[in-house]
């Protein structure tokens, strides 16, 4: 089976259902089926086929889904670009994509199709690849996760199955759907269960209360920063939001078990927390019935096999993982044992059986479920001239989980104010270092190697910083 048959348990069998709300306006199943094929139609009009790859460079909006839709349909491979990347970053990922078509908002009007001819769908199987997911590497350089079509569907099989999702659900979907939390999970999860999504363009935590009002749904999927958000939520909003829910999942980075606390005693719910990477989408899940156990990630999903290497990291093992890594032998080499693929997080199980995460071996932030890795800022910042050497490290960040923080050396006189404007222009939001620290040297241990855990107390006051 591939995504477009999978897909039809909801584009076919509820076309006359209400599947989608988005800007003010409802969609039936059947509608959002036809506009794909309308955007498939475009799509061949512009000569792509099997194989071929588009990037997309779009924040939350139904073209989107058309895209990806369209996309899943026609065999063509679905690149997805974090709208919060600049030129830099972006570059990157379409040279090494190599896309057949980049879709940006400027060009949608152009994909727009009147009576199109009807396209015919290529007999794809579950192996095919449906998606390029980039994720940062430690050398600074992104790679493209290759995520199959059959990836796609046991990931949204086992999550509508272990988490209880019917068409009954009324799911409000604020995640990018750029992330695979947004894509692999909240949009593959809703056309899987036939449940009715509200999509919005971003999580707005000013206006969450009155969306939560008004579309009064029963499913959430979030990200600790939207959680900590809530929890300034007025008392009574909270309690009537908890009433009619039935789940709360939070992912893409460690939820506090303080906010997981404070969030049961105002909402009435107990957050469901997972864990899932972009190569493998969900891993291992707290239970649905059952024991949500704080600071933990419970169990593996259905099908799913982990283990604990010797040094404590954290292997899987089954239909969920991806296919490699784009063009990218040597990394997908290295990234697999044996079959199994080596996550970099380490790990400890329960005597019970509960996974808890306990740090990564490579030095990833994760700030607001996006991933930084350090290397990237860190080589921009030495491109800059007044800078001889710099080393980010994540800080703790009550509302983002994690944020970076940039300590120097320096070649002469420097200006924060300066650097972060740089960053601004060459970097997404989120990887913009909080504070530029100056300090004298590096600190290294016998072999060179920067020992980053005692960078905090080696700062010194300095004009620039």
């Amino acid at each position: 089976m591939n995504l477009r048959q999978f897909f039809d348990l909801s584009l076919a069998a509820r076309r006359d259902r209400i599947g989608l709300e988005w800007n003010g306006r409802e969609f039936t199943f059947g509608e959002i089926a036809q506009r794909s094929d309308f955007m498939a139609a475009a799509l061949t009009a512009r000569g792509l086929t099997r194989g071929d790859r588009v990037c997309v460079y779009l924040s939350n909006r139904i073209e989107l889904i058309d895209l990806f839709l369209a996309c899943v349909k026609m065999g063509v491979i679905f690149v997805p670009i974090n709208i919060l990347y600049r030129q830099r970053e972006i570059a990157h990922i379409v040279e090494d994509a190599g896309p057949k078509l980049m879709v940006t908002e400027s060009e949608l009007a152009g994909l727009a199709s009147g009576t199109p001819a009807p396209v015919v769908y290529p007999d794809l199987d579950g192996d095919a690849p449906a998606a390029l997911v980039y994720t940062s590497g430690t050398t600074g350089r992104s790679k493209g996760a290759m995520l199959t079509h059959n990836n796609f569907q046991i990931n949204a099989a086992n999550l509508v199955t272990c988490w209880q999702i019917t068409d009954r659900d009324r799911l409000l979907l604020p995640l990018p759907l750029f992330h695979i939390h947004g894509l692999g999970n909240g949009l593959n999860c809703w056309l899987a269960s036939g449940c009715r999504m509200r999509l919005l363009e971003r999580f707005e935590h000013r206006s969450a209360a009155a969306q939560f009002l008004d579309f009064r749904p029963t499913l959430f999927f979030g990200v600790p920063a939207m959680y900590v958000r809530m929890l300034e939520m007025a008392e009574d909003a909270a309690r009537e939001i908890g009433s009619g829910m039935r789940l709360f999942v939070s992912g893409s980075a460690p939820l506090p078990a303080q906010v997981l606390e404070e969030f049961r005693a105002r909402f009435g719910h107990t957050i469901l927390e997972r864990y899932g990477m972009t190569e493998t989408m969900m891993n291992l899940s707290n239970p649905y019935a059952g024991e949500r156990r704080a600071g933990t990630v419970g169990f593996p999903l259905p099908g799913i096999s982990a283990r604990i290497d010797e040094s404590g990291e954290l292997w899987i093992k089954g239909p969920n993982v991806f296919s490699g890594y784009w063009r990218r032998e040597d990394a997908t080499r290295a990234a697999f044992e044996d079959g199994w693929f080596k996550t970099g997080d380490l790990a400890e199980r329960s005597e019970d059986g509960y996974y808890t995460l306990r740090g990564r071996r490579s030095d990833l932030i994760i700030s607001g479920g996006f991933n930084i890795y350090p290397r990237e800022i860190e080589e921009f910042l030495m491109e800059q001239p007044e800078i001889a050497e710099a080393a980010v490290v994540g800080e703790t960040d009550r509302v983002r989980g994690e944020v970076p923080v940039a300590y120097l050396v320096a070649r002469g006189a420097w200006d924060a104010a300066s650097l972060e404007a740089r960053c601004r222009e060459k970097l997404a939001s989120f990887k913009i270092p909080r504070r530029f620290e100056a300090i004298d040297r590096l600190p290294r241990n016998a072999l060179g190697k920067v020992q980053k855990h005692l960078l905090a107390t080696m700062k010194n006051s300095c004009p620039g910083s």
